[in-house]
């Protein structure tokens, strides 16, 4: 249908300043677009693929699945171990609070194990964190305080699990 124009390598660093200032301005399609441009030219730019990471987990409250899947993918191209874990951890932190701010049946639930599985990739982050970095630690303690404060998020009633066929 079109043919997308290619982004210069020179145009790289200031295409990653206007990326930031979208998603500061909550506008992550438009990151989201710049960061795929930049990924054309710079395939393994670190700082376009987090960005382009987190400007999908903006998206998830309107666009659950798809962006989420597209940043499940996108994990596997952030070079560095800590950095992987850390985001991965963000990513089920961001899907805990769309489903939370979604609401409906079990959307507690739902939130609750996503909230525990960005934990424990903020513990395990938290493990292999560079000296002086204690953003993992900070995440997990806003996720704990979440869930210690807010109403409805809650695991799964064990019963929930049995079979009908009882």
């Amino acid at each position: 249908m079109f043919e997308l124009k290619p982004l210069s390598r020179e145009a790289v660093p200031a295409a990653l300043e206007k990326a930031y200032r979208y998603r500061l301005l909550n506008e992550p399609l438009e990151a989201e677009s710049i960061c795929r441009d930049i990924l054309e030219v710079d395939p393994d730019n670190q700082e376009a693929t987090v960005t382009l990471l987190l400007a999908l987990s903006d998206q998830l409250e309107e666009r659950q699945n798809p962006c989420f899947e597209q940043a499940r993918e996108i994990l596997s191209r952030i070079q560095d171990e800590y950095s992987r874990t850390y985001h991965h951890g963000i990513l089920c932190e961001r899907r805990a609070k769309a489903h939370h701010q979604r609401g409906g049946h079990h959307a507690g639930h739902m939130a609750y194990d996503w909230f525990r599985q960005a934990m424990d990739h903020f513990e395990k982050a938290a493990g292999i964190r560079p000296a002086g970095n204690d953003d993992a630690i900070l995440r997990w303690n806003t996720c704990a305080r979440i869930l210690m404060t807010t109403p409805g998020l809650a695991p799964e009633p064990e019963e929930a699990f049995r079979t009908w066929l009882e």
